[in-house]
């Protein structure tokens, strides 16, 4: 019962956050972001029981239904809010806290150097523009804003906004 009154948080979040929701049952029905939430909690689940074939069995079931992939390892708080997910990857070691929001084509991936914890840990109230690249072990505080198609590869404290700023050639 308590993943169902999870799911229905989740669902209500959406709701509030998107404007162009009119209902709860248009985010049960059509929000991709909403149906993997449902996939990852089975598939973490499972992880958690060692069955690690059928975890991600179930994880790339939910890829190939809605575009965005979440490895059944990665620990995902509540009220996580995916807008418009095609292309999000969330590796395995990744932890999100609660009433983050993450927007298309972002990746919470690792570098290929790190053996045990190779994700990024991201905090409570952030959210992660589209296109965004978070890479490595990590740590991303607290009501951070990541700007869209930003690189982010080092700790960044709480309550501030990281953009990606390109020079104007003149």
């Amino acid at each position: 019962m308590k993943i169902f009154k999870q799911l229905y948080e989740d669902a209500k979040n959406i709701k509030t956050k998107d404007p162009a929701c009119k209902s709860l049952m248009e985010v049960v029905f059509l929000y991709p972001g909403f149906h993997v939430l449902i996939f990852h909690h089975f598939a973490h689940f499972l992880y958690k029981y060692k069955l690690f074939f059928f975890a991600r069995l179930i994880s790339q079931i939910a890829r190939f239904f809605t575009g965005i992939e979440i490895h059944p390892g990665a620990k995902i708080g509540k009220r996580l809010f995916i807008d418009h997910g095609m292309g999000i990857v969330i590796g395995e070691t990744v932890t999100i806290g609660n009433d983050c929001t993450i927007y298309h084509n972002a990746t919470l991936g690792g570098t290929g150097k790190d053996k045990h914890k190779r994700h990024p840990n991201i905090g409570n109230g952030v959210m992660i523009g589209c296109g965004s690249k978070i890479l490595g072990p990590i740590t991303i505080g607290n009501n951070v804003k990541i700007g869209a198609n930003s690189v982010v590869t080092k700790n960044i404290p709480s309550n501030v906004t990281v953009i990606k700023c390109n020079d104007i050639l003149k």
